[in-house]
């Protein structure tokens, strides 16, 4: 693993995961996203490669693995090859939306 880490709202946005850094910034503090199991409240979690990213989102739950640490905000096939979905989309647990 390296030592690069960048801010969760950041990569969010980057990867395409949220349509706004604003939009990241609200998820990353929702409570919604997991990072290697731990809950995240904050934008500033720093995050590294190899890491584990749960999102809950509209009742499903997407888990990622971190391949890469986007440089700019580019063509949805380029910010796809930063992260890999390690399982489907399943639903999330009740009272999780």
């Amino acid at each position: 693993m390296t030592d690069e880490a960048m801010r969760i709202d950041r990569f969010l946005w980057l990867a395409r995961l949220a349509k706004t850094r604003s939009a990241a910034q609200t998820v990353a503090e929702s409570g919604r996203i997991r990072l290697d199991g731990r809950v995240i409240d904050r934008a500033h979690v720093l995050i590294r490669v190899g890491q584990i990213l749960t999102l809950i989102r509209g009742g499903k739950a997407r888990v990622l693995r971190i391949e890469a640490l986007p440089v700019r905000r580019g063509p949805a096939l380029e910010a796809r090859s930063c992260y890999a979905d390690i399982a489907p989309a399943i639903d999330a647990p009740r009272g999780e939306t």
